[in-house]
């Protein structure tokens, strides 16, 4: 039986949503497939010049180009006079008008890879958490004064414009920040790279409180359209699930399967340019979005079963409806695991694909593709190449191995074994019948292997096996990851240490040089930069701007912590910051903040190991001291929380309320006034965390140690001049190193000493015995006093304290201590000011644009390609109408 060809089949109108057995050899009538790219391999760099412009445009000035493109796109792209247009045809315009500016650099980019054929960085994620674009472009490009400018001279403020873009909340947390952070830093270091992801229809759900509860409401970020991405139809991919395989009679090896009576859904690129800052290069992020081959059954609407008409269309759009579905039944985890292959079946083939129109060899493919797995939801990616290779390009077995190991390398993201990927052998034998043949193929051979080397170790055998034996078989995704890379890295210095001695361990004795650290960044244009312009512009004035493209520069800040008129200067840029933040709680929540008062912030995901809780028995601890002390000298404070709850994740929810209902008690008790004040921000989302972090006086990263893998927040707020109290977790330990031990509140039990305690057995009442402050805290709990009239209420809470799995008791005690001395240190501003420089002058470190450096000589191998374009400025005046 002849291979099958991937390519987009012929819409029709049948029902059936099973493919045929014969081969797809004609593309859709709708879809063009790309040509194959000419002069794909020359000898030497080939300049790329784009010449596009009108000799009258030439003398333009980037604000009146803005001006010229603004009102192009409003009343041409969009088709409204000024007069009757919203607020959200106005920053559609605008952004129409951003993009056009980065779209010549963004053809020449593509453009000069297609010529010069680098390898490649594909950088694949289940998450990108984007935030807003606008005002990221906009500092990359250069251009964010000038179109300030061209806003003001229109009437309009970029500011409230740039207010009306809603988040592309494409990811749950660091993971995907730090992928979205690690597109920006690619693209300024002109290393050759796409991103691939999912393009869900809804985001990370919006979270409203209500009466404390979360309630989870859909995102409907795409509800205005999205005026940053191009649809490609022409790089479309089938996609396919169910069937059967059969043995191919004539592979003489019977290594290569046909894949049969298969399930076909089409993939569909939405591609977003990620312009690089101060170059020239302009990288694509590709998000793929599930769509029915048959589409609407024209036959069944005819004969008047209106329902049917649309359910095939339904059933596979929903692939790429929601990110994460809730997986606490069967239906859910089959949609999961059907997102994850069809994210990395689209994306594999269009790598393939990209390197064979190039006029690549397919057995030289490691030479020019490099496959980073985001931790393991693409790690199907790893049998999914292997398909390819063997059944559609029949490349032998070993050699498709070696290919493959030499392609892929894995980021892991945890250290905790529960939270390790695992899936169903049935399940997966159910979706994709073929993959689960390779996995058990390369579980074979792997443990062959491990026998060869471990004669005799049955349970070495049984540990390290990619198959998880029990009633329920499971495949173990981080095994596959491992056994498939060539390198493997954690995120931390300690995380890595952690991987290596503890959860891999047995990998990492087999595989001494796969394992590597590479510390997590952030990059400095959105957290610095764009989020906090006021100390951007203080750090300019002192040491130039360098340091927004290296990061090391602000080193040179450090000599001005003695110098009083800087400290003054960053006292009032934060203090303009914290009535920024105080607006925005007042306007949202109706509450008022006394902004004199510490600004203490916890804002990440709602995780038990996280310990929020921790820090919520603090906030009822800082109350009883204020009720039983009336009168004492207390230094205010302000203690926020942002965070979303996994929708079935009961305890993360209940402790969402019990912060909420804390709050209730303390903001509306008038002995308590504006000493101490708890808020809940609902919605935590990427733009509110660029409010949050150049407000914040106090970085809480408290979890529990060694369960953090890193951490980006903890950077973000340091970054912004907050001071850190944290435990000797994930990057913290790294932060501590470089900003030193008296600029950083440091408390808590460390890692060796948390395993010792959980050996001896801990018990939690043994810690509440020795505390005032807990006992008193449990006995406020208990009594009902912050439930509303339901005694029972928060009796999860006490459950939780008393099992402790995180150790919030064993940590409190230390805890409080430690923000005893937070409050005395920050009753001295210049102190406290002066140490906050400290920690902003010495963040170097904790740039993505270091981080992706050290992937790319680490693991990647990968080169900067300079993007040259003659002629680029200014857009052409010949486009519009003069005058």
């Amino acid at each position: 039986m002849p291979k099958k060809e991937r390519q987009a089949p012929k819409a029709t109108p049948k029902t059936a949503t099973k493919a045929p057995k014969k081969t797809i050899n004609k593309t859709s009538e709708d879809i063009v497939k790309d040509p194959p790219i000419t002069n794909a391999a020359p000898k030497e760099y080939r300049k790329i010049t784009i010449s596009t412009i009108a000799d009258e445009a030439l003398n333009l000035s980037r604000k009146d180009q803005i001006k010229v493109l603004f009102m192009r796109n409003l009343t041409r792209s969009l088709g409204k006079h000024p007069a009757n247009a919203s607020k959200n045809d106005l920053y559609t315009a605008l952004a129409l008008a951003i993009r056009d500016i980065m779209v010549e650099r963004w053809i020449a980019t593509q453009r000069t890879y297609d010529i010069n054929n680098p390898r490649s960085i594909n950088y694949i994620s289940l998450e990108f958490l984007i935030g807003r674009t606008m005002g990221n472009a906009m500092v990359n490009l250069g251009v964010l004064h000038a179109a300030q400018e061209a806003m003001a001279d229109l009437g309009y403020d970029v500011e409230e414009l740039r207010e009306t873009e809603v988040d592309a909340g494409l990811g749950n947390g660091g993971l995907g920040r730090l992928a979205a952070c690690f597109l920006d830093s690619m693209a300024t270091l002109e290393l050759p790279a796409l991103g691939y992801g999912i393009r869900y229809d809804f985001g990370i759900f919006k979270q409203n409180i209500e009466n404390g509860y979360q309630i989870e409401e859909p995102d409907n970020w795409l509800r205005n359209g999205n005026p940053w991405e191009i649809c490609r139809p022409e790089r479309a991919r089938v996609v396919r699930f169910y069937g059967h395989t059969e043995a191919r009679r004539s592979d003489p090896r019977h290594e290569a399967k046909d894949w049969v009576d298969t399930e076909d859904v089409l993939a569909m690129p939405y591609d977003t340019p990620i312009p690089g800052y101060g170059t020239n290069v302009v990288n694509s992020l590709r998000l793929w979005s599930a769509k029915s081959i048959g589409g609407f059954n024209l036959h069944r609407f005819n004969t008047g079963d209106y329902l049917n008409a649309n359910l095939e269309q339904l059933l596979t759009e929903n692939i790429t409806k929601v990110l994460y579905p809730n997986d606490n039944n069967y239906e859910g985890k089959e949609l999961r695991l059907k997102q994850q292959y069809f994210m990395v079946s689209a994306t594999v083939q269009d790598i393939v694909d990209r390197y064979k129109r190039r006029g690549g060899d397919i057995l030289k493919i490691a030479d020019k593709v490099a496959i980073q797995l985001n931790d393991t939801h693409p790690s199907l990616a790893i049998p999914e190449f292997m398909h390819i290779l063997i059944d559609e390009e029949n490349v032998c077995w070993d050699t498709a191995w070696e290919i493959t190991q030499k392609v892929f390398s894995y980021t892991n993201h945890t250290l905790m074994q529960e939270a390790l990927e695992r899936w169903s052998v049935g399940l997966l034998g159910h979706l994709l019948p073929r993959h689960l043949e390779i996995i058990y193929e390369i579980n074979s051979h792997f443990l062959r292997m491990v026998a060869n080397v471990y004669p005799g170790d049955n349970d070495k055998l049984t540990r390290m096996s990619l198959i998880e034996e029990g009633p329920d078989k499971k495949v173990r995704m981080a095994y596959l990851s491992i056994v498939a890379s060539h390198k493997i890295n954690g995120v931390a210095a300690l995380h890595t240490d952690l991987l290596v001695h503890g959860l891999f361990r047995d990998f990492s004795e087999l595989y001494p040089d796969r394992f590597i650290n590479v510390t997590n960044g952030i990059t400095p244009r959105r957290w610095l930069k764009k989020a906090n312009l006021a100390l951007s512009e203080i750090i300019t004035n002192s040491i130039g701007p360098n340091w927004v493209k290296d990061l090391d520069e602000l080193k040179n800040f450090e000599k001005f912590a003695n110098d009083s008129n800087v400290r003054e200067a960053v006292m009032k840029a934060k203090n303009t910051n914290k009535i920024a933040m105080a607006k925005y709680v007042k306007d949202t929540m109706g509450i008022v903040l006394n902004t004199d008062a510490i600004f203490d912030f916890q804002v990440k995901r709602l995780h038990e190991y996280k310990r929020q809780l921790l820090n919520a028995l603090h906030a009822i601890a800082l109350y009883i001291d204020i009720k039983e002390n009336p009168n004492k000298d207390f230094v205010p404070r302000v203690i926020m929380f942002g965070a979303k709850a996994a929708p079935g994740y009961y305890i993360a929810k209940m402790i969402i309320k019990f912060i909420n209902s804390i709050a209730d008690v303390i903001n509306n008790d008038p002995q308590v006034g504006d000493k101490l004040k708890v808020v809940f921000l609902p919605n935590y989302r990427v733009s509110l965390a660029e409010k949050i972090m150049p407000a914040a006086d106090l970085s809480e990263q408290i979890s529990l140690a060694g369960t953090e893998a890193s951490g980006t927040g903890n950077m973000k707020f340091a970054l912004n001049g907050a001071l850190t109290i944290g435990t000797m977790d994930g990057a913290n330990v790294e932060i501590h190193d470089c900003v030193g031990a008296d600029n950083i509140f440091i408390f808590g039990m460390l890692v060796n000493e948390v395993e010792a305690l959980r050996r001896n057995g801990y018990n939690p009442s043994d810690f509440i015995a020795k505390s005032h402050h807990l006992q008193r805290i449990i006995e406020l709990i208990r009594s009902g006093f912050f439930a509303q009239n339901d005694l029972g209420l928060f009796n999860p809470i006490l459950d939780n304290l008393y099992t402790d799995h995180y150790m919030c008791c064993a940590d409190f005690q230390p805890f409080y201590d430690k923000q005893q001395e937070v409050s005395a240190v920050y009753k001295n501003q210049q102190e406290w000011t002066r140490r906050a420089i400290i920690n902003i002058a010495n963040m170097g470190m904790f740039s993505s644009d270091r981080t992706i450096k050290e992937y790319a000589t680490k693991i990647w191998h990968v080169t900067p390609i300079n993007v040259l374009i003659e002629n680029l400025d200014p857009i052409g005046r010949h486009y519009f109408e003069k005058g």
